[in-house]
């Protein structure tokens, strides 16, 4: 992590999120999100709101990219973790399984972006999971759609690598004057009827 919080596996899953769904942009955004800046892990909170700010800028995209983002960081999270880890998540009972996803979840988000921190509340397979300090809702003005997309797809996908589903809703936004940025999770296991 730099000096500033941003992660590189935050920095890295945008860039390639980007690279996937809007390769004529891709030029654009690595003024701010450049290779050797990824590489030595030098990209900082401003050229990240930067990029941020433009990408809110180009209407659906926005939340298409940073689903995507959201996935690759829940798919490069695992892929860092030893097997054997990995081997006894996939392993433990489906209510054991789903808290040490979140647990997961939550060592993702902090690296992702040093600031944000996941409180998670708990009923029996539903969760309310507040995310704080979240980098994606910082915005002046406002906005009409909620913004934490990057989170939603992120914990969709860490539960379904673990042979879990979740049906992820945002109930509210920072960005949107939610006053916090607040998720309903809905676990069961892979192949339930929803």
């Amino acid at each position: 992590m730099s000096e500033a919080g941003v992660g590189r596996l935050l920095v890295a899953s945008l860039h390639q999120g980007i690279a996937d769904l809007l390769p004529t942009r891709l030029e654009f955004y690595e003024a701010w999100l450049n290779p050797a800046g990824l590489r030595d892990g030098r990209i900082g909170i401003a050229p990240l709101a930067a990029v941020l700010s433009f990408l809110r800028q180009e209407g659906e995209p926005y939340r298409l990219v940073a689903a995507r983002a959201g996935e690759y960081s829940a798919e490069w999270t695992v892929a860092s973790l030893p097997a054997i880890h990995r081997t006894i998540i996939r392993a433990a009972p489906h209510a054991l399984r789903a808290r040490l996803v979140m647990r997961l979840a939550r060592r993702m988000v902090k690296s992702t972006y040093g600031g944000s921190r996941v409180l998670v509340r708990w009923r029996s397979s539903h969760l309310a999971v507040d995310i704080r300090g979240s980098i994606f809702c910082e915005v002046r003005d406002q906005v009409e759609q909620p913004l934490c997309e990057f989170y939603a797809a992120a914990i969709r996908r860490l539960m379904y690598l673990f042979n879990l589903q979740a049906d992820v809703g945002t109930d509210r936004c920072r960005a949107t004057g939610g006053g916090q940025c607040l998720m309903s999770v809905n676990v069961r296991p892979t192949g339930t009827a929803g």
